[in-house]
């Protein structure tokens, strides 16, 4: 899957993205297998469940994404220095331009979503505005265009939706379960049928928990990549440097009921919701570590001569 426009190319995304689109499918076929063994459903069924739930979430990501974080759609009129940046790094990339949406929010951070380059946009709180200088927000904002035209937002809207997959299936077996006898000595098909919809749950489980995994491990590579691809672009790498810095060092400051509120994003995200110094494990991380993060940006600083 090619970068689009001037970004630089990223092999090792394009691999990683194939590798996880390949793993998920062997997953969508033990899903599929499920509801149609144990749960005696027909092929078709099981296969339209899948593929609506699965269409809805690509065709309306964007949307969802907008509603989630509370965003608007704003016009040159109504953002002109946010716009003048976002037609700037389009114009450097040769890639179409997003729509442009602003948060309301005091959360410093910046997403981009949609199915495709022609459906995307690109999201900026009002806490990232006003912290970041305009060199700053525009090392965000190529950071945030290299994710759409790597396509990467779309590889992680698809790859989300097995874990969404996962999840309601495995409360369907759980409800499901609790109607086969409850417990009350029920006959042999009622025994058997708890089995099965144990079998789903168990599985159910472990799917969601594979999914989540190759999740986390693509959600970090496509940061490093997004980093590496902007600050070429740019050629400021030291800027999207200073902003990593101010952005991070700036969570510890936001109420912890907002971060709680912004964790289902932080796989979108700029830099992590979370405060600084928090304890998470390297597996389970949305992004890679700060230091990581700068130590790239240094060596890509050093081979421009900065």
């Amino acid at each position: 899957m090619a970068a689009r426009g001037r970004f630089a190319p990223d092999r090792g995304l394009s691999a990683r993205m194939g590798g996880t689109m390949f793993l998920l499918g062997l997953l969508y076929v033990v899903v599929f297998l499920l509801l149609i063994s144990f749960l005696r459903m027909s092929a078709g069924f099981a296969i339209a469940i899948s593929a609506g739930m699965l269409f809805f979430q690509w065709y309306a990501s964007d949307s969802i994404a907008m509603f989630g974080m509370r965003a608007v759609e704003v016009t040159p009129e109504q953002a002109p220095q946010l716009h003048a940046v976002v037609d700037r790094l389009c114009a450097l990339a040769d890639v179409p331009k997003p729509r442009v949406a602003i948060s309301e929010t005091d959360l410093p951070n910046a997403f981009a979503t949609g199915r495709s380059p022609n459906r995307s946009v690109v999201c900026v709180t009002t806490g990232l505005l006003k912290r970041l200088d305009e060199s700053e927000l525009e090392g965000v904002l190529a950071h945030e265009l290299s994710h759409v035209a790597h396509r990467d937002v779309l590889v992680m809207t698809i790859a989300s939706f097995a874990a969404v997959l996962a999840g309601v299936l495995s409360r369907m077996a759980f409800w499901g379960g609790l109607g086969f006898g409850g417990g009350r000595g029920g006959n042999n098909d009622e025994e058997g049928g708890g089995a099965a919809w144990l079998v789903v749950i168990v599985v159910g489980v472990v799917v969601y928990f594979v999914a989540f995994l190759l999740m986390r491990g693509l959600s970090r590579y496509r940061e490093l990549s997004a980093d590496r691809s902007g600050a070429l672009l740019t050629g400021r790498p030291s800027a999207l440097a200073s902003a990593l810095q101010k952005i991070t060092g700036d969570m510890g400051r936001i109420p912890t009921r907002d971060l709680r509120q912004a964790e289902a994003f932080n796989a979108f995200f700029f830099a992590p919701a979370i405060a600084p110094g928090a304890s998470l494990s390297s597996l389970f991380a949305t992004h890679p570590p700060l230091q990581t993060r700068l130590d790239q940006l240094a060596r890509i600083a050093a081979q421009l001569g900065q």
